[in-house]
C-alpha cells in the first residue's frame, strides 16, 4: 500500500570541469536517496556500476525533494545546458499522482522533457511509476498507462516500474511506506540497468565510430 513519493535532497553533482560524457538523472526523492546516506542510493550505485563496466560516463544527479513533472520540465533546459548529457533518465510523476494532478498534464510534461532532451542530442530513458491501490483502480490503471503509452508513442526506452520487487515488502521499505531501504537500492538499480545499458552501449558505439 505504499509506493512512490518524492521527498529527498539533490545529490552532489560532479565537478563541472569533468569532461567525461554526462548521464543526467532527473527524478524525485526515490532517486535522491531519501532517508539514506547518498552513497547508498541507487544513483550512486549506478555511478559505481558504470565504472565497473568500463563506461566513461559521469553521473549528474539532479533529483530533488518533492519534484513534480512540471518542476522537472522547468529545470531541464538549464540542466541540459550545464551538463550536455549523452543520456537523460527521467524518473518523475510520482508526486503528480499523489497530489491527484491531471494525468494529461503529466503526460504533456513528460513528453516535453523527452523532446527537449532529444533536441539537445541526448538519449532518454523514462522510468515508470505506479500509484497505491487506495487511489482507486481506475486512477491507478490510467496513471501507469501514461508511461507505457507515451514510451510507445515517442519510441523511448521505459523502465516499467522503478519499485518492482520492492513496493509492498515491508522489509524493503522505510517506515514511511514510501521510500526504499538501503538494502533495496540494488534492486532499484537492476530495474533501471536492464533498460539503461542498451542506451549506454549505443552511445559508446557511436562515439567510437566517430574516431
Amino acid at each position: 500500500m505504499l509506493l512512490l513519493l518524492v521527498c529527498g535532497t539533490i545529490a552532489a553533482s560532479p565537478a563541472e570541469s569533468d569532461e567525461r560524457p554526462a548521464l543526467l538523472v532527473l527524478g524525485d526523492s526515490l532517486s535522491a536517496a531519501y532517508g539514506l546516506p547518498v552513497e547508498q542510493g541507487w544513483v550512486h550505485l549506478l555511478a559505481r556500476r558504470l565504472e565497473e563496466h568500463g563506461y566513461p560516463h559521469r553521473v549528474a544527479n539532479a533529483s530533488s525533494s518533492g519534484e513534480t513533472s512540471r518542476g522537472g520540465r522547468e529545470r531541464l533546459p538549464a540542466l541540459l545546458e550545464q551538463y550536455e548529457p549523452e543520456v537523460v533518465v527521467i524518473e518523475l510523476g510520482g508526486n503528480d499522482g499523489l497530489r491527484g494532478l491531471p494525468l494529461e498534464r503529466l503526460q504533456s510534461n513528460l513528453a516535453m522533457m523527452i523532446r527537449k532532451a532529444r533536441e539537445a542530442g541526448a538519449r532518454v530513458l523514462l522510468v515508470g511509476m505506479h500509484m497505491p491501490p487506495n487511489y482507486g483502480p481506475e486512477y491507478t490503471r490510467r496513471f501507469s498507462t501514461v508511461y507505457r503509452e507515451l514510451a510507445e508513442e515517442v519510441q523511448v526506452g521505459l523502465v516499467p516500474f522503478l519499485l518492482e520487487g520492492v513496493a509492498g515488502d515491508n522489509a524493503l521499505m522505510q517506515p514511511d511506506g514510501m521510500h526504499a531501504t538501503a538494502s533495496a537500492q540494488p534492486t532499484l538499480l537492476e530495474n533501471v540497468w536492464e533498460h539503461l545499458e542498451p542506451l549506454l552501449r549505443e552511445t559508446t558505439e557511436n562515439t567510437e565510430t566517430e574516431y
